[in-house]
């Protein structure tokens, strides 16, 4: 999974990026003091894998990881090139989601490129310049297509009406994921690439005073309102309070910090649990004397292409799935105990697999 983070210059971009991936990306109170994208990898936190490489002591242990992307501060004209634009929204289109952080605190030492604190402004900002540059993209399909249908390929006409109407939706400063259709043609407007499609979470940067309590910002119950209008979610945060959580080694120094202020999880655990409710992602895990290992899929996915995301041939030649899931394996305590118990399931291909499900496939290529 590829994250993008966005937003205007001097939101906290950058130092919510040092603080989930400790990567060191450089975090200045000027705009573009980041021009080419920073990447850091993280592992996802996962205590059921932790649980099993503590029953099965493996020899490699390998979490589920998240790559996010810091990209530079968009300003207005970026879709037109403005500010190092058309880089920064070709570094936003090769991700999975968008992380959109909007400051919702007020700093007088912190210089706003807007000259103030509006998040909804900011927000409004940064989509239209992402809407412009849809537009131009649903523009140059509508032109294919109706080059296509002069050449006589009347099987366009109804994807050339589709994208007119989409047209007509972005023109009038809408998002496409907002764009009301039926689900063959939500399917084909996918193939597009529109920046507006992407899945986003707006993280809200919010002061150290208020994070523990986010309703009590007015910012932050604005951005709230137009997250549940659009289908986005919203995360509340405080970059500089999660780059000082980063700084602790100690698991104990950081859970007492963290208790301190009131917050029972990391803004990185929220943002990552955040992360897969929007993509529709869960984990199923492997485990051995080898390597104990979590994999993402897509909610819903069924056994043997789970199996095709350890190795293609685990699909071709898929027999059965033993599985069974971590509660049980647990409560168990082995492998051993759970199979006496008859609690390891033979499962075949129209299984769908379900979060947490620790499985063993059988196949023959």
């Amino acid at each position: 999974m590829k994250l993008g983070i966005v937003g205007l210059p001097n939101v906290g971009k950058s130092t919510l990026f040092n603080a989930i991936t400790n990567a060191g990306a450089e975090a200045a109170n000027y705009p573009f003091c980041t021009i080419d994208p920073n990447v850091g990898m993280v592992t996802v936190p996962d205590k059921r894998l932790e649980w099993l490489r503590d029953q099965f002591q493996p020899k490699k242990f390998t979490p589920a990881v998240i790559e996010f992307v810091d990209i530079a501060g968009l300003v207005k004209g970026a879709s037109k090139g403005e500010g190092l634009g058309n880089k920064f929204l070709s570094n936003i289109r090769s991700t999975d989601a968008i992380v959109h952080v909007v400051r919702c605190f007020d700093d007088p030492n912190i210089t706003h490129v807007e000259g103030s604190t509006n998040p909804l402004r900011d927000i409004e900002i940064i989509n239209l310049e992402l809407v412009m540059a849809d537009i131009e993209m649903v523009e140059r399909r509508i032109e294919r297509g109706q080059k296509a249908m002069k050449g006589g390929d009347k099987k366009m006409a109804h994807e050339v009406e589709l994208f007119k109407e989409l047209l007509e939706h972005l023109n009038e400063g809408k998002l496409a994921r907002t764009f009301p259709c039926e689900k063959d043609d939500a399917a084909l407007i996918a193939t597009s690439d529109l920046l507006t499609l992407k899945k986003t979470i707006y993280a809200a940067n919010l002061d150290e005073n208020t994070v523990a309590n986010p309703t009590s910002s007015e910012h932050y119950n604005a951005v709230c309102k137009l997250a549940a209008e659009e289908g986005s979610q919203v995360l509340p945060i405080c970059a500089k309070l999660e780059a000082d959580i980063a700084e602790l080694d100690d698991p104990e120094e950081k859970a007492m910090f963290m208790a301190d202020l009131g917050l029972e999880e990391s803004g990185l655990d929220k943002l990552i649990q955040c992360s897969y409710s929007l993509l529709g992602l869960i984990s199923f895990l492997t485990a051995g004397s080898d390597e104990c290992r979590a994999w993402t899929i897509k909610n819903g996915t069924k056994a043997p292409q789970a199996a095709g995301k350890i190795h293609t041939d685990f699909e071709r030649g898929f027999i059965r799935a033993e599985v069974i899931s971590f509660e049980d394996m647990q409560a168990c305590g082995s492998m051993a105990n759970a199979r006496t118990k008859g609690l390891v399931r033979s499962e075949g291909k129209e299984y769908v697999m379900k979060d947490g499900d620790i499985v063993n496939f059988l196949f023959n290529v």
